[in-house]
């Protein structure tokens, strides 16, 4: 057996197979620490192939706002993909109002964008 990183389309399947958040956000943070590892010169093709729909648009829109932060980082443009992937009411995965507040000031632009309420320690501490 050979090792392949985790793509997007990946996270997506798996997340569509997994209703329970706190295993469906362990997937997430799997996705980033790999992501990581990888050479920068392979990052982005990570990232670019739209991923099917999870069954819920709050982390379609995750996915969305993670590849548009990620290539970003390379200074690239978001994949074409990730521009109908915006919630029309924001989401706020934090449970208490503390983090929601980190949320509301740390969130990186392209979460934002997304409506994604995310601190960007969140994602760095995945």
């Amino acid at each position: 057996m050979v090792y392949r990183p985790m793509t997007l389309v990946d996270l997506a399947a798996r997340l569509a197979a997994n209703g329970d958040d706190r295993i469906r956000w362990k997937l997430v943070w799997e996705f980033l620490e790999e992501y990581r590892w990888e050479p920068p010169g392979d990052q982005p093709s990570l990232l670019q192939t739209e991923p099917a729909p999870v069954g819920d648009e709050r982390w379609d829109a995750l996915l969305a706002a993670i590849a548009e932060h990620l290539a970003a980082q390379h200074d690239l443009a978001p994949p074409a993909w990730t521009g109908s992937r915006v919630l029309r009411s924001p989401w706020f995965p934090a449970e208490l109002a503390s983090q929601r507040t980190d949320a509301l000031v740390w969130a990186p632009a392209a979460f934002r964008k997304h409506g994604v309420y995310l601190s960007q320690k969140d994602l760095e501490a995945a």
